[in-house]
């Protein structure tokens, strides 16, 4: 009977678990869809925002050429790592750590040898990681508390700034975009500097358009403008994919682990009836025995 009191305290244990699995996939769910709601609607526009930006800049020159977009030896590197403040997402954080290592090791490690790699982490689960193992990391966790295009502007802000007088001769950003609920690509983009739209070999030129816009006051005033307003709207962007992702991780992870409760949950009633009915059958032929040896 020991053995019976086990198995059911095991069953009573990973109920418990499959509730708090189950509770934990709802509240993920119900996060994803204000999340996938917000990215879908912020990437038309940013990439509108871009497109424009590439467009005016390419139609300008390089005499005119912006300070965000002076492309120098990456010699000073600024990589911002953006994982999640909480855990239960299977290999979402693991997947942009290994991938912020990998870029360090294999991209800059002649300047990672000179201590010229800085690392940002946005979420505490990088900033857990790289504190361990780095010194100097600067980190912004709260972002994710009340993630709002007004809280993440003083980041861009420092950053251009940063950028701008030389501290930093490239700035990348490791995160992971949203696909949809059950998938979330890794992306190792650029920052700073703006590289300019480049045309593949095999993709045929789009064709120009032949109506002569008016600007107003001119082009390179409004480069000017958009340069801001476009670094701050993909910073903006890549914390809004990151937490989409995140959000749709942790309930593929929540779903599979309930899924898995639920077969061990069937396997240890299995488990339990065989050994409830063995303990039986065990009674039933103590109690023969007797009755025949009383009759002897």
């Amino acid at each position: 009977m020991a053995g019976l009191k086990e198995v059911r305290i095991r069953i009573a244990s990973v109920k418990s678990t499959q509730q708090i699995t189950n509770a934990m996939k709802m509240v993920a769910a119900s996060k994803l869809r204000r999340a996938q709601t917000a990215i879908v609607k912020l990437r038309p526009y940013a990439a509108k925002l871009r497109e424009i930006l590439q467009n005016l800049s390419t139609s300008i020159g390089d005499s005119n050429e912006s300070v965000y977009s002076q492309q120098r030896k990456p010699e000073k590197v600024l990589i911002i790592v953006i994982t999640s403040n909480r855990g239960l997402c299977g290999g979402f954080n693991s997947n942009v750590i290994k991938a912020a290592n990998a870029l360090i090791l294999n991209d800059y490690a002649r300047q990672d040898e000179q201590q010229n790699v800085k690392l940002i982490t946005i979420g505490r689960k990088g900033s857990e990681y790289y504190r361990k193992r780095r010194s100097g990391i600067e980190s912004y966790d709260n972002l994710f508390d009340q993630l709002t295009f007004d809280r993440v502007t003083p980041l861009a802000e420092t950053l251009m700034k940063t950028f701008a007088l030389k501290e930093y001769d490239r700035i990348d950003l490791v995160y992971n975009q949203f696909k949809n609920a059950a998938t979330q690509r890794l992306v190792v983009e650029p920052f700073l500097p703006i590289s300019p739209q480049q045309q593949k070999a095999d993709t045929p030129a789009p064709p120009k358009a032949e109506a002569d816009y008016i600007f107003e006051p001119d082009k390179e005033t409004m480069v000017r403008e958009l340069i801001p307003k476009t670094l701050r709207i993909q910073l903006f962007k890549a914390l809004l994919d990151s937490f989409a992702s995140e959000q749709g991780a942790r309930m593929t992870a929540m779903q599979k682990a309930t899924d898995n409760a639920k077969d061990l949950l069937r396997a240890l009633n299995i488990s339990y009836n065989k050994a409830r009915q063995s303990a039986i059958t065990n009674e039933i032929l103590e109690i023969v025995s007797g009755a025949e040896a009383l009759k002897g």
